[in-house]
C-alpha cells in the first residue's frame, strides 16, 4: 500500500485531516449502527447539551509502523476501559469495549495511507470522543450522544530529542476532591488552560498540580502523570483519588518491574521530598516520557540530579524500552500489541 506522499520527518504535532473517520450515535437507550464517513463536520443543535453543560468524554492513542512493516496499536483495550470509566462517571452512556476496538480497527485501516513508515519518528494519533448531541436545557444527562474517532499524522512532540523541561508548583487546582480529575473528560483540560498560559508567560514549560485537599502531595501536570527515580534506581509515582490513571504509566510501571528489575512504588508523595530524587519525568501517550530538570516552588528551585540537558539514565532505559515494545524492537508482554494490518 501506497503511503501519503508527506514530509513524514518533518511533520509537526498538530492535527491533519485524514480521509475517512468513524461515528456512532445513541438514541431511544441505543447504540445506532456506526459508520465510516468522509465529512469530518460535526453538526450539532444549538442546545445539544456538550454545549451546554459540557457533558464529553475522550481518549488519546497511536497506531505505529513497526520494524517489520506491520500496523499495530498499543493496548487500545485499556483506552476503551477508561473511556467507560469515564462516560460512567459523567453519566453517559457506555460504548462498549468490543465495539471501541472494532471501530479503532476499522478508522486505522481506512487511513493506512496516513500512518508514517518505520524509522520516521512519526505516528498517527487517535482521537475517540464522545459528547452529548440532545438538547438539553434544564440541568440533566442528555438523551442522545455520539461517539466519534479521528485520526491524525503527528511527528514527535519534542523534536531534536527531549530535552528536560522546568515546571512551577501551581497556585490552582487541577481537580476538586471526589470530584473528576481520575476520568478523561474534556472539562478538566478546560480547567487547566489558565493556569497552564500563566505558567507559559511565567516561563515555565508546565504546572506541577499539588492535591487540591491539603495542597502538599504531588499529584499530575495538566495532561500527564508523574514519575519519580530515587538515588538507589527505584521508580515511584504518587497515588491519589483524583489522578488520571495514565495507560503510558501503567506500563512503564510494569517495564520498570519485568524488564530493567527495578523496584516500583506507587504511594502519596510530598513536595517537601522532591530534592530527595534524582530523576523526574512526565508519562503520556504523546511523548511518553518528558524528562523533568527543575521545580520552582515559589521562589526555591528544586533541582534533579539528571540536570537540564538530557534524559536521567534510568528515564532513558525506561524510555527505550517501552518504544522498542512499541515499535516491535522488543518483545511486548502478551496483550500489549494489537495488529490491524
Amino acid at each position: 500500500m501506497e503511503k501519503k506522499n508527506l514530509d513524514w520527518g518533518n511533520i509537526g504535532f498538530s492535527y491533519m485531516p485524514t480521509d475517512m473517520r468513524y461515528v456512532a450515535d445513541y438514541k431511544d437507550g441505543a447504540w445506532g449502527e456506526g459508520r465510516l464517513t468522509s465529512d469530518s463536520t460535526v453538526v450539532l443543535n444549538e442546545c445539544a447539551g456538550i454545549l451546554q453543560y459540557c457533558q464529553e468524554c475522550f481518549e488519546g492513542l497511536k497506531a505505529y509502523t513497526t520494524e517489520d512493516g506491520s500496523i499495530v496499536t498499543f493496548r487500545p483495550d485499556l483506552n476503551a476501559e477508561r473511556m467507560m470509566d469515564s462516560a460512567s462517571r459523567l453519566e453517559m452512556p457506555v460504548f462498549p469495549r468490543e465495539r471501541f476496538l472494532k471501530a479503532l480497527d476499522q478508522v486505522v485501516k481506512a487511513n493506512a495511507a496516513w500512518v508514517p513508515p518505520y524509522g520516521s519518528g512519526a505516528t498517527l494519533y487517535i482521537r475517540p470522543y464522545m459528547f452529548a448531541s440532545g438538547p438539553v436545557i434544564g440541568v440533566k444527562p442528555s438523551d442522545e450522544y455520539q461517539f466519534r474517532m479521528f485520526v491524525t499524522p503527528v511527528g514527535p512532540y519534542f523534536k531534536g530529542g527531549a530535552k528536560p523541561i522546568t515546571l512551577c508548583v501551581s497556585d490552582f487546582d487541577r481537580a476538586a476532591p471526589h470530584g473528576t480529575g481520575h476520568v478523561k473528560a474534556g472539562l478538566n483540560y478546560a480547567m487547566s488552560l489558565h493556569a497552564h498560559e500563566t505558567a507559559h508567560a511565567s516561563g515555565f514549560d508546565e504546572n506541577m498540580f499539588l492535591d487540591p485537599a491539603t495542597r502538599t502531595y504531588v499529584e499530575e501536570t495538566g495532561g500527564a502523570n508523574f514519575i519519580f527515580i530515587t538515588k538507589d534506581g527505584e521508580v515511584v509515582t504518587p497515588k491519589s483519588d483524583s489522578i488520571l490513571p495514565s495507560i503510558t504509566r501503567r506500563s512503564l510501571m510494569y517495564v520498570a518491574e519485568h524488564y530493567l528489575g527495578l523496584k516500583v512504588t506507587q504511594r502519596p508523595v510530598k513536595l517537601e521530598e522532591l530534592q530527595e530524587f534524582a530523576e523526574c519525568g512526565l508519562c503520556g501517550t504523546a511523548a511518553v516520557i518528558s524528562p523533568v530538570g527543575k521545580v520552582f516552588d515559589h521562589g526555591k528551585e528544586i533541582c534533579f540530579s539528571s540536570g537540564m540537558e538530557e534524559m536521567g539514565p534510568v528515564t532513558k532505559k525506561l524510555y527505550d524500552t517501552l518504544t522498542g515494545i512499541q515499535m516491535g524492537r522488543i518483545e511486548a508482554p502478551e496483550g500489549w500489541i494489537r495488529k490491524i494490518l
